[in-house]
């Protein structure tokens, strides 16, 4: 018997049980839906968070305090380079211990030339949470409330759709303006919110007019990048935070290659003024670069757990696949017997049976990589999957070899029955 006519008898035997065949093939569908789907999800939150670290650019640098401590030197809340005082009447207070933390007067002497030649430019931030904005009846309640220089928009490489931008001056007068995300302004005022631009909104019951909309920067992950507010850090203070410790510390080198540099200087800078050293920082400066590499790696370790996982559903398809090849072999024992009594030899058995396991898997992976394509085209968990052509051909090849390794057994099964047994089965 040649493959032909193997191949032949392989398909009527598939098609004789079109129900049975179906439920086979859904388990081999699964899987493989299962393993491309998950696998891009994997590949687009990677791509997702790598996006938004790169967004940061490559020169920049974030100080946060670490840790709670003693340090040496206070910083009050005294001047900042460009911007004027910090606090009302706020100087330096000496050298005092105090509870570690990040302040104006820190920025400053980050920011300052002498002993940081290669920081080009420092914005200090403070954060207030559990901020309501309304307007007009209208309310929202803001992702990320964020008091700082204009210079962070030009570290950020940020910008706005309409209106104008935070100034020096709004940071020397304590001007109660802001920049609003576009996620906000559509809440607040509906449309495109491009309309809030010169509206007074209230955040916290306290007033600010709104002089610009921020350009779009969509989302990450489950995270909306445009549920947002920038204002003076002055203001924010005056209103909202109080005269506590920054929040953080944004800061950018001069170029890309001075990163490294401008690193080394604010942690002197930082450890001479909070009296520590490297192994008692109270304080940690973390590099987009440092940051997008443990990224990665972790990106990578869930993308192959979720493969993992995906993988299982394979394994279940398979054993689906033998469990069915196994009835069949039963069912059809009378017919194997004819077919080795006419002159069916043992590999023309087992070929017919082994294609058969086959045909089922290769139709099962088939519809599999057509479901997990249509599958990935949309946001899951607010992730945007990313497909990749790897994933696709390693799904649907282990399919197939499903089929072979789970058809070997049935198909030697049926091959090693004696004629005269078979043929006396009921």
């Amino acid at each position: 018997m040649n493959v032909r006519e193997s191949a032949r008898f392989a398909v009527r035997g598939v098609t004789a049980n079109p129900m049975r065949t179906a439920l086979t093939t859904l388990g081999i569908l699964i899987g493989v839906a299962a393993v491309i789907v998950l696998v891009a999800v994997g590949n687009g939150s990677s791509a997702a968070v790598t996006e938004s670290l790169s967004r940061l650019g490559s020169n920049t640098l974030t100080v946060q305090a670490s840790q709670g401590g003693t340090g040496g030197r206070a910083g009050g809340f005294g001047g900042f380079p460009g911007f004027g005082g910090g606090g009302p009447g706020g100087v330096s207070s000496g050298t005092q211990t105090r509870t570690a933390e990040l302040t104006l007067d820190d920025a400053a002497a980050i920011a300052d030339a002498t002993l940081a030649p290669h920081v080009l430019r420092v914005a200090p931030r403070v954060s207030a949470s559990s901020v309501t904005a309304t307007y007009d009846g209208a309310t929202h309640t803001v992702s990320s409330f964020l008091g700082t220089s204009p210079s962070y928009l030009t570290i950020n490489d940020d910008s706005v759709q309409k209106g104008e931008t935070l100034t020096a001056e709004d940071w020397t007068s304590r001007r109660r303006v802001a920049l609003v995300g576009s996620s906000v302004a559509e809440d607040l005022v509906g449309g495109d919110g491009l309309d809030v631009v010169g509206k007074t909104v209230q955040f916290n019951g306290i007033a600010f007019t709104v002089v610009g909309v921020l350009t779009d920067k969509g989302s990450t992950g489950p995270q909306d990048e445009d549920d947002r507010v920038l204002a003076p850090l002055t203001a924010v203070q005056d209103t909202l935070t109080g005269y506590g410790s920054l929040s953080a510390i944004s800061v950018q080198a001069k170029d890309a290659d001075s990163v490294e540099t401008a690193q080394a200087e604010i942690e002197d800078v930082l450890n001479s003024r909070h009296r520590v050293t490297s192994a008692t920082a109270d304080y940690s400066v973390q590099n987009p670069t440092s940051l997008l590499s443990a990224v990665t790696s972790t990106s990578q370790t869930f993308t192959v757990l979720l493969a993992s996982v995906a993988a299982i559903s394979l394994l279940v398809g398979g054993i689906g696949v033998m469990n069915i090849m196994l009835v069949t072999v039963t069912e059809r024992t009378r017919e194997i017997g004819i077919r080795k009594a006419i002159g069916a030899r043992r590999g023309d058995i087992v070929g017919q049976f082994l294609l058969e396991a086959v045909l089922l898997s290769l139709f099962g992976g088939l519809m599999g990589v057509l479901v997990g394509l249509v599958g990935s085209r949309f946001e899951i968990v607010g992730v945007q999957p990313v497909v990749s052509a790897s994933s696709v051909v390693l799904a649907f090849g282990v399919a197939v070899g499903t089929g072979l390794f789970f058809g070997l057994y049935p198909a030697n099964r049926a091959a090693s029955l004696r004629p005269i047994e078979a043929l006396r089965y009921e």
